[in-house]
């Protein structure tokens, strides 16, 4: 089955490349075909995560907030206010609300990115429209905390997928362009907009499980986004690097990377001198081994460490936990 699909896109690559009246070698080919397979990999997991996102927002949406007339922060939030407030359907807001954020993300970000959020969006809103999902509770406290959560699963995977759902990072991303806000800033004073409307025109009670609901979305976002694996990026500096890095190497089976650096101290600076900078990358696991096997080595070594979303490639996925 592998040979065939292989030999399909082996004969698709050829007529593209005959189309565009190219040369075709081997190499040529060979590149071509793996550049094909990573374009195919990459919109298939896209599609994967855009589905899987839209069906989570949905049932965030349908299962839990609009039945309890509760609402969120960002364009979903206005739409859920508007719809609240109005007989306009939810499913026709969702892309009218969110159509100005396309086109500005088209401007900003690039025809993909709008392309795939449009489609995104108009499927979040035709299964709004036709899909029964069932009222799972009428719990207000679990309304908002398990309403944010699906909206959130929803929203991140879209991320995950290169669209959005929901346009209100495209516009903070813009407006901290042209203006001194950072994007979390304007996100948080265009919400604080939404909820005090939501507050004056619903009720006090409904703006502050609002704020619950958009808190568990935001950091399911977040989860979702930032992955569940935690890596921590170590750099290392000791008059013993060399020793460091074999034991890194061989005992805890990971990769390094070396860097020439320069170093001195003193109020002059006096002292300069050459030395290696050891980096490496392993799980918050392998942390209390990595300084106790350090210090073993050398107790007076300088350790920096930082958090690192996620990896890919090199040696830290390849290779279990040495025992």
């Amino acid at each position: 089955m592998k040979s065939f699909f292989q030999q399909i896109i082996i004969a698709m690559v050829k007529h593209r490349l005959k189309k565009k009246n190219k040369q075709i070698d081997d190499e040529k080919l060979s590149n071509e075909v793996q550049i094909f397979k990573v374009n195919i990999t990459h919109i298939a997991q896209d599609i994967v995560f855009i589905l899987i996102g839209i069906a989570s927002a949905g049932f965030g949406l349908k299962g839990f907030l609009l039945p309890n007339s509760f609402i969120d922060g960002g364009a979903m939030g206005i739409s859920l206010l508007i719809s609240e407030t109005t007989s306009v359907s939810l499913s026709i807001l969702i892309v009218v609300i969110n159509f100005p954020f396309i086109i500005l993300g088209f401007s900003q970000i690039g025809k993909q990115f709008a392309f795939k959020s449009l489609l995104a969006i108009i499927a979040l809103a035709l299964i709004v429209h036709f899909i029964p999902y069932p009222l799972i509770t009428s719990d207000k406290l679990l309304i908002a905390v398990f309403g944010g959560f699906f909206l959130g699963v929803g929203i991140g995977m879209a991320i995950r997928g290169g669209a959005v759902i929901d346009g209100t990072e495209v516009l903070a991303i813009y407006l901290s362009r042209k203006t001194g806000l950072t994007i979390g800033d304007v996100i948080l004073i265009f919400n604080i907009i939404i909820f005090s409307f939501g507050a004056y025109i619903l009720s006090v009670e409904i703006a502050l499980y609002a704020i619950l609901t958009y808190i568990a979305a935001t950091k399911t976002v977040d989860f979702i986004i930032e992955g569940v694996e935690e890596y921590t990026g170590i750099t290392i500096i000791s008059d013993k690097s060399e020793k460091i890095r074999i034991m890194i190497t061989e005992k805890l089976g990971r990769g390094v990377t070396i860097y020439d650096g320069k170093g001195g101290y003193g109020t002059k600076g006096h002292n300069l001198k050459k030395f290696d900078i050891l980096y490496t990358v392993i799980t918050r696991l392998e942390i209390a081994r990595l300084r106790t096997e350090i210090d073993k080595i050398d107790t007076d070594s300088f350790i920096i460490m930082h958090s690192v979303k996620d990896t890919k490639g090199g040696m830290i996925k390849k290779r279990p936990l040495e025992k």
